[in-house]
């Protein structure tokens, strides 16, 4: 069996080397053709380096083609895989300090809020140029497996506007399920579970157990658990409010919603600082920016460890490798995808991007009905879906008067901010963000004469309700170990720099 899967930032070294080490864990693949490609000749040198060792360890053939050239690398593929983040930690510093002054308290920033909405326009205007690579060198029918962030939002363009078909993946669904299956006191595989949603918004509608709905009992069984009753506060308050448990870590939905992080002296009562994604303020910035400074600092430590494994008991549970593998032999997989919704989830608007049960084996991936969703639940995501609709015609247009009302829609940017704050802060996120924002070239234009002529709105050198000091290298070093868990671990799609 014999085809290409290309991988679009590549150099994300931790993410990218699982999930090929995912995908060659499958015997059927053991010929196939392998592309990488990134911007940055240094950590594609040394993501090719690795991943090359590791193929040999495990007996294979296979050379990786490893390219700075995009459309070399998409040539003929039928499967593209993105990890990338469109601007590098320069911009995702901007995306959390800039709207700090504000007032805007963001523990991620990557998904929604005034971060999420700023990095869906980087992503965005360089996702629709990948798509048009995409439509005139690879496969005809290739299918775009999108690891990145803002997803929903990335994946709604790529379909809508960009002509290629286009499926989200996220792992946040088998999280909350191992979470469920803990506070029950049960084996995972022995919890079948239903969630229904948009990404990062994601609720568990079914939870059975031998033909029994356990949903009912959740909340007593969060509220009583020794760590999650600590850890997980705003994602049991919602249970509580909602009815239903969300997939997403307690530091990201905590920036979704308009309740949890809008008054300074009330965040740390609704996070843990015991690790970043409970609610840190900039805390995956924070972790992003210690693992980029360690891999580059202790990868010749990496290529002195013990090779991975290509073998079944070894892989993980990321979807892309499974969707390839039913795909292409017929096995039937079942998981959580991200697609446009076309009547899946009913009381959803039927153009945006939802999450929900798929299967897939050589006919395609099938995605059955779910039907609506508690409307409470739904109305927890049509005000995020407001935003994304408006965040998307906006990247696509390079219309501001969008990107403004979509900073105004956002649940959180909405409770903090008044409107002329928030037409100040899209000025100066725009400004700031200049050149990957070339759809913005006359917004831009006009936002720095009003940054010269106009009185400023006062802002505030705020660091945030709950932020941590990032670590130097050194200070690094007294726990290698640590910190090479955290720079595997952290480094999906967020080591792209800028192009320029």
């Amino acid at each position: 069996m014999s085809f290409k899967i290309a991988f679009i930032g590549a150099g994300s070294i931790g993410f990218t080397r699982t999930l090929l080490r995912d995908i060659l864990a499958v015997p059927a693949f053991k010929d196939i053709d392998i592309a990488f490609t990134d911007i940055d000749r240094n950590n594609l040198n040394m993501v090719t380096e690795l991943c090359q060792r590791d193929i040999s360890e495990n007996g294979l053939s296979i050379e990786i083609q490893s390219t700075l050239d995009r459309r070399e690398a998409l040539k003929d593929a039928r499967y593209i895989i993105s990890v990338f983040r469109i601007g590098g930690l320069e911009a995702f510093e901007q995306d959390i300090n800039i709207p700090l002054r504000y007032g805007v308290d963001q523990c991620v920033g990557d998904t929604l809020s005034a971060g999420g909405i700023m990095y869906g326009q980087r992503g965005i205007h360089e996702m629709l140029e990948i798509c048009k690579d995409i439509k005139e060198v690879a496969e005809p029918d290739c299918l775009l497996l999108n690891y990145a962030n803002p997803m929903a939002m990335l994946t709604w363009a790529c379909n809508t506007y960009g002509g290629v078909k286009t499926v989200g993946l996220c792992h946040g669904v088998q999280g909350g399920h191992r979470q469920i299956a803990d506070v029950l006191e049960l084996e995972q595989n022995d919890v079948d579970i239903v969630c229904a949603g948009i990404n990062h918004q994601t609720w568990y509608i079914q939870v059975n157990h031998n033909g029994e709905d356990l949903t009912g009992g959740l909340l007593e069984a969060f509220e009583n658990h020794p760590e999650y009753s600590k850890t997980e506060k705003v994602r049991i308050d919602m249970l509580r409010r909602f009815g239903y448990y969300s997939t997403e870590s307690n530091g990201h939905l905590s920036e979704y919603v308009p309740w949890y992080r809008k008054r300074v002296e009330e965040i740390n009562d609704w996070i843990d600082l015991g690790t970043w994604i409970n609610g840190e303020t900039g805390g995956y910035l924070r972790v992003c920016t210690e693992g980029r400074n360690w891999f580059k600092e202790d990868f010749p430590n990496w290529m002195k460890e013990p090779a991975y494994r290509y073998v079944e008991e070894e892989r993980g549970q990321e979807h892309g490798s499974y969707i390839i593998e039913a795909l292409e032999t017929g096995r039937t997989y079942r998981g959580h995808f991200n697609t446009i919704n076309k009547g899946i989830i009913s009381n959803l608007p039927q153009d945006a991007v939802i999450e929900a049960p798929g299967y897939v084996d050589r006919n395609g991936i099938s995605m059955p009905m779910v039907g609506d969703l508690p409307l409470g639940c739904a109305a927890v995501c049509q005000a995020s879906i407001s935003v994304q609709r408006l965040a998307v015609e906006a990247a696509v247009t390079g219309d501001d008067r969008l990107l403004r009302q979509a900073f105004m829609m956002d649940p959180l940017v909405g409770a903090v901010c008044t409107p002329p704050e928030i037409w100040q802060m899209v000025d100066d996120m725009l400004i700031a963000q200049e050149k990957w924002l070339p759809q913005y070239k006359h917004s831009i234009h006009k936002a720095k004469e009003r940054q010269k002529r106009e009185e400023r709105l006062r802002t505030k050198e705020y660091t945030g309700a709950a932020r941590l000091k990032t670590k130097t290298v050194e200070e690094m070093r007294a726990n290698r170990e640590e910190a090479s868990k955290n720079a595997k671990e952290a480094d999906k799609a967020l080591e792209r720099p800028a192009k320029t």
